[in-house]
């Protein structure tokens, strides 16, 4: 007869490579193949992995249900003090603690075709909507400008054309931000079509 210390053991270990291979799905071969971006894919996954140990290991716990929804809160709502999370990545976010949260807590209650079945959907629904649906990402970036007098109204192509030159994509469209005339320098906000230019900017995605 098998000891309960190792079922319990080769249960949390098989669980844990399920919701590993779920979250790589979803953030390497999807979210990464898609955005090009590998600065969040190091949060997805620790975060994954950590809610998937907190909710395996509370299962057997008695904890009160305000308690419960206030800990899943924390982690959906989650802000860095240093960067706003965007929307999208806020998104992924979401997904690899659901997914966490069912790979920790659905086979006590189901089997695991079941579970199967859940993961695949979301992996299914987050590939369509992602690479079939909406192939553009509208990227931001904030560049310090030096040429103010391309500021002005009526030169508006000229920057536009100054600003592909520079940074080396092709520019959607741009919003002119603060004025520092002490130092002939402009806040400018561009946009561009991270899809076409996966390449530029990769590591520091902000």
């Amino acid at each position: 007869m098998i000891p309960a210390e190792f079922s319990s053991l080769t249960a949390l270990l098989i669980g844990f490579s399920a919701n590993l291979i779920s979250s790589l799905v979803v953030v390497r071969m999807i979210y990464h193949l898609a955005s090009k971006r590998r600065d969040y894919v190091f949060t997805f996954m620790l975060v994954s992995t950590s809610v998937f140990f907190l909710c395996t290991l509370l299962s057997g716990v008695e904890i009160e249900m305000g308690f419960a929804l206030g800990l899943f809160a924390i982690f959906s709502i989650i802000r860095y003090r240093t960067d706003a999370i965007p929307i999208r990545e806020m998104s992924y976010l979401f997904i690899v603690i659901t997914l966490a949260v069912i790979n920790a807590l659905a086979p006590q209650a189901t089997d695991w075709g079941i579970i199967a079945v859940a993961n695949v959907g979301i992996w299914g629904l987050a590939f369509v909507l992602e690479r079939l649906w909406f192939v553009k990402h509208l990227a931001t970036k904030i560049v310090v400008y030096d040429r103010v007098d391309l500021i002005h109204a009526g030169r508006r192509d000229e920057l536009k054309q100054d600003l592909e030159e520079r940074t080396g994509v092709d520019i959607h469209s741009l919003e002119i931000g603060k004025l520092d005339l002490l130092r002939d320098t402009a806040i400018i906000r561009v946009h561009f079509y991270e899809d076409l230019q996966p390449d530029h900017f990769e590591d520091n995605a902000t």
